[in-house]
């Protein structure tokens, strides 16, 4: 049914426009924007978490939202104000989603003291000089990318005041975040399709969704990342270091810091049982940073390898799309059409 899949469609459409409008204000080339909706579209994680009902679709959407907004300030300095503000109320709308967003909501507003820190200025909390956005001084920056995620995220627990929430019998929020963590930090039974990060990383550990007989047919819907995509976007991902290091190319540094964020998180967490969606936010990084490599190489004149990466990501996505959509299969064994290694079933 349509009606409770709206939303979710209409947040992994904002993660789909908003991830290509933020490779634009970074790079200000079309074929990276172009390249990045391209991998974004068909990593398999977007897809399928546009089409049901979970949370991360949401935070990813959100967190998009914010990276176009502080991308498009910092390339237009004259429409910071009103950038920041959204990105601002979108960074708390991504926290309150999932606290997986917590690392990469931090990033824009220490980008933006060190940034002001590191030009030595002699009063860097009232100066409006310089990078990453002339014309706003640090204080002001403070509050859009500080205070306001911070009560957006606050105001969104005001109904819990409220409520009777089951299982929670303390008052206020502060004690409700206390709940909440230990929740998060609990030892529940393993689960069979637990994994641990570098699982995610080399894309070794699928998740089914369904897997059994619906409205007289075999359906089954997979979580895996596009081979193509998750695996050379890690090597994509390495010549982003290489050219932010070397070339002093921000787009490329912004990605490595993005990714080391997103999955250092799990590499922390005292989660003791996490699965494969906690890379989301990773994934669409990796995506992204396979659109500026593919770049690169045409802008190099090679022809190959970039045609074989693009048509190898449009042709896995169109591959596994009865896996990702609950199509109709032809017996319970269809799986294997798509497992291909023991992590994958």
């Amino acid at each position: 049914p349509l009606g409770w899949r709206i939303m979710s469609l209409a947040f992994g459409t904002l993660a789909l426009f908003a991830s290509m409008r933020a490779m634009w204000f970074a790079s200000q080339t079309r074929a990276a924007s172009l390249l990045t909706g391209l991998f974004v579209a068909t990593n398999y994680l977007l897809f399928v978490h546009a089409r049901i009902a979970m949370l991360d679709v949401f935070m990813v959407g959100f967190t998009m939202l914010a990276l176009w907004m502080c991308a498009g300030a910092i390339r237009e300095n004259e429409t910071a104000r009103w950038r920041l503000a959204i990105a601002g109320v979108a960074l708390g709308c991504a926290m309150a989603c999932k606290w997986n967003a917590i690392p990469l909501a931090m990033l824009p507003g220490l980008t933006f003291l060190a940034a002001r820190l590191y030009a030595g200025r002699r009063r860097p909390l009232r100066s409006v000089r310089g990078w990453p956005v002339g014309g706003m001084s640090l204080w002001e920056a403070g509050i859009w990318l500080g205070l306001v995620p911070l009560l957006v995220y606050a105001t969104t627990f005001w109904p819990f005041l409220y409520w009777q929430t089951p299982g929670f019998t303390g008052h206020g929020p502060i004690e409700l975040h206390r709940h909440m963590l230990a929740l998060q930090t609990q030892v529940p039974a393993p689960h069979g399709y637990q994994s641990h990060w570098w699982d995610w990383v080399i894309n070794r550990r699928a998740i089914w969704y369904l897997y059994e007989n619906v409205d007289g047919a075999q359906r089954g819907v997979m979580l895996i990342g596009n081979p193509v995509t998750m695996w050379f976007g890690l090597i994509a991902l390495g010549w982003c270091a290489w050219a932010g290091w070397k070339e002093g190319r921000r787009d490329c540094i912004a990605l490595v810091v993005l990714y080391v964020a997103s999955l250092g998180l799990w590499v922390v967490a005292p989660k003791a049982v996490q699965f494969y969606f906690h890379y989301f936010l990773a994934a669409m990084v990796v995506s992204a940073a396979l659109a500026l490599a593919v770049e690169r190489l045409w802008q190099r004149g090679e022809r190959m390898v970039p045609w074989v990466l693009v048509l190898g990501a449009l042709g896995f996505f169109a591959y596994w799309y009865p896996i990702l959509t609950a199509a109709p299969l032809a017996s319970d064994q269809d799986f294997l059409r798509w497992a291909w290694t023991d992590g994958w079933r």
